[in-house]
Formats: structure tokens, C-alpha cells, sequence
């Protein structure tokens, strides 16, 4: 394992679930970790992502919506897909890096009122900072061994 870390967020539009999780892991990780997230269809950074990053007390408006292609090339030590889409057409990467699946529906899909869209991107932040702090975890834990 490298340090830091390198880490590679994929998701197909690269506009909500990936960015959330590059910002959680940039703030949660520190130093320890090299965050990057990018989609195969990406079409920038979803609002209600940086809202609800920001409710957080967390900036991620300088980040943006990479395309996969950038990064085919790069070596990182882990890959996590967190949409189905892109992990079923997940390229390979340079020396085989672990990759790690996690299933988010899509909150950026969810149709109605301002309130229920919010609640949306809300929850994936709520579920994501659960798997964030776990990774991080498990990781620094890697690390030291």
C-alpha cells in the first residue's frame, strides 16, 4: 500500500454520490489519503451535493466533474464504484488496485418538491459518512501493519 493512499470515486454522471464521498474522504482522511472521483457520462457538480456537503461544514465547490478517461492511466490502491452502472463497466486500472463496490441509489434521480430532493442527497450523505469513517479506519489500520 502506498502513502498516501490513493483513492478513485466512480459513478456514472460523477455529480452527486461520488463527489459527496471524494469530499467526506478529503476532510475524514487528511493526509493519509489522495482523493479523486470521476464518472463515464460526467455532468458536473450536482448543487444539492455541495448544499448538503456544506450543511456539513464541509466545501466541495472546487471539485469537479472528472470523465474515468482522465485517470486510466493512474495508479491507485483502491477503486470504489457507488453506483451499479459504472461497476458493471468499470475499466481496469494499472497493478490491479482493490475495488470496493457500494450501492447508492441515486439522489440526484429523486423527482418532487425541493424538500424531497434535499432529503434525497441528505440521506446519501448520512449513509455515505458511515462507510467513509469505517474506510478510514480499516485503511490507517492497513497502514500501520
Amino acid at each position: 500500500m502506498n502513502y498516501p493512499i490513493r483513492v478513485l470515486f466512480l459513478c456514472t454522471h460523477n455529480s452527486a454520490r461520488s463527489q459527496i464521498a471524494e469530499g467526506l474522504l478529503r476532510h475524514w482522511g487528511k493526509d493519509d489519503f489522495e482523493v479523486y472521483s470521476a464518472g463515464s457520462e460526467p455532468s458536473g457538480l450536482h448543487p444539492l451535493a455541495v448544499q448538503v456537503m456544506a450543511d456539513s461544514n464541509i466545501d466541495i465547490t472546487q471539485q469537479q466533474s472528472n470523465h474515468l478517461n482522465d485517470y486510466i492511466d493512474q495508479d491507485f490502491d483502491v477503486i470504489i464504484t457507488v453506483c451499479d452502472r459504472i461497476k458493471d463497466i468499470c475499466p481496469t486500472f494499472p497493478n490491479d488496485p482493490e475495488r470496493i463496490h457500494w450501492s447508492f441509489p441515486d439522489p440526484a434521480a429523486v423527482e418532487g418538491s425541493d424538500r424531497d430532493r434535499l432529503q434525497a442527497f441528505r440521506k446519501t450523505r448520512n449513509e455515505m459518512q458511515t462507510r467513509i469513517h469505517g474506510f478510514v479506519l480499516v485503511m490507517r489500520r492497513k497502514l500501520e501493519n
